[in-house]
């Protein structure tokens, strides 16, 4: 990569930089004016979405009961449980070859009283090959009684190859390096309601990564990328820093989302006074809407709609932590695509899902969907090249008073093409 490519490419034009800002500022700001003076007081969630019959729906746990005669709770909400746990063990394969175990857990949970109150979760997805590689994540998503407050965390310890392409398109899909290292992330942000369904907060966002190693046919990962910064051989790389958080969320149930609009803004500071190898910053803007074509709360046929920016506004960002498909806020983007396939400065991600019912009582759903991305970087230019994936998959119910639902996704992108298994929904 040539040093004059290199300079354009890492130093931003003040233009570019001012309309970001002012795109990202000034939509929350509509949305601000336009929500918070526009609910109505004494809100409380619609009964068609805070309340459901699930007496009419059936799960693989109905279908337990059946098999050993256990005579199940009757009427809707009978069981009074507010804890509904989901648990899902499976294999896939990893990079640089084998299986790995995962174990996936999903709990919703409700804080308080379910009218006035959205179902929160926590997930628990650890796992190993039994080889030295492993993970620990776990995250939170939880709604305080009456939506007062939404706690936000991601904590993760794993130690796991992934591949990489470098930025933007200057690698083909074969030419690739796996990059191992130990990884620590440390994510907790708080928001309080400013008004019905928006929230304002802040947080502290960590990144870790120890004993990078990336070695290719005797190319090391800064000769691979031509990058200078966090890509140094059994190297490390810090980023520690504060965020200012805008979240606008009206679904009822965060696991399997029915309807509702889901908005959130972050922008995260990296000072070296915390820790940080070089201070930089960036933004985040995620943007969902849920179109349901049935009035039924038991039945599911609806259209999810998902867009996200995010970019770094600075030069001296490590590597790995520049934005990449497929490390969004809950890693959920890029089905169809390598984690990682595309990473650059600025990256713009598309994605539509539409999702129905197979049978009456929505124990089987299918879901067909398609994404596509913009990355800036070598041989890409944001919002001139894109790349497309299209796919589809199969839902069964776990749990119907959770709307937990089994996930199997199948994907297939330009020169790549991938199963994908997990508990709840993508967005």
């Amino acid at each position: 990569m040539g040093k004059a490519y290199m300079r354009n490419y890492l130093f931003v034009t003040n233009k570019y930089l001012l309309c970001v800002k002012l795109i990202a500022f000034s939509f929350i700001l509509a949305f601000v004016s336009n929500t918070c003076f526009a609910q109505r007081p004494g809100y409380e969630l619609e009964p068609s979405r805070s309340k459901a019959d699930t007496t009419k729906q059936r799960d693989l746990i109905d279908l337990g009961k059946d098999l050993l005669n256990i005579d199940p709770p009757r009427g809707p909400d009978s069981s009074g449980k507010t804890l509904y746990f989901s648990f899902l063990p499976f294999s896939t394969t990893v990079p640089g070859g084998g299986q790995a175990l995962i174990t996936s857990t999903t709990a919703g949970f409700y804080t308080g009283n379910r009218k006035t109150t959205h179902m929160s979760r926590v997930s628990f997805t650890p796992y190993t090959n039994f080889k030295g590689r492993f993970g620990l994540p776990i995250r939170s998503y939880v709604w305080l009684k009456n939506n007062e407050w939404v706690i936000m965390g991601d904590t993760r310890l794993m130690k796991y190859p992934q591949y990489t392409w470098g930025l933007g398109k200057q690698h083909e899909g074969d030419d690739k390096l796996l990059v191992d290292y130990t990884y620590f992330r440390f994510y907790q942000h708080a928001l309080r309601k400013i008004c019905d369904g928006m929230f304002a907060g802040i947080g502290y966002n960590l990144d870790y990564r120890v004993n990078i190693d990336a070695e290719k046919d005797g190319v090391l990962l800064k000769d691979y990328t031509g990058y200078q910064y966090g890509t140094d051989d059994f190297g490390r790389s810090l980023s520690s820093g504060l965020s200012f958080n805008i979240l606008y969320d009206t679904r009822s149930n965060s696991i399997n989302p029915m309807d509702g609009y889901y908005a959130y803004f972050q922008y995260r500071l990296n000072p070296s006074f915390l820790g940080s190898d070089n201070t930089w910053s960036s933004v985040y803007l995620d943007l969902r809407k849920y179109l349901r074509f049935t009035e039924d709360p038991n039945r599911q046929n609806m259209l999810g709609i998902w867009g996200y920016y995010w970019s770094v506004l600075d030069r001296k960002v490590p590597y790995l932590d520049l934005p990449s498909v497929g490390w969004d806020v809950y890693n959920r983007s890029g089905r169809g695509f390598d984690q990682n396939r595309f990473r650059g400065r600025h990256l713009i991600y598309l994605e539509a899902e539409y999702r129905r019912d197979i049978t009456n009582n929505g124990l089987l759903g299918f879901v067909l969907f398609t994404n596509a991305n913009t990355v800036s970087g070598v041989n890409s230019q944001i919002l001139k090249d894109w790349n497309q994936a299209i796919g589809g998959g199969l839902r069964i119910k776990f749990n119907k008073s959770s709307g937990t639902n089994i996930a199997i996704d199948f994907g297939k992108s330009k020169g790549f093409s991938g199963f994908q298994v997990g508990l709840d929904e993508v967005f």
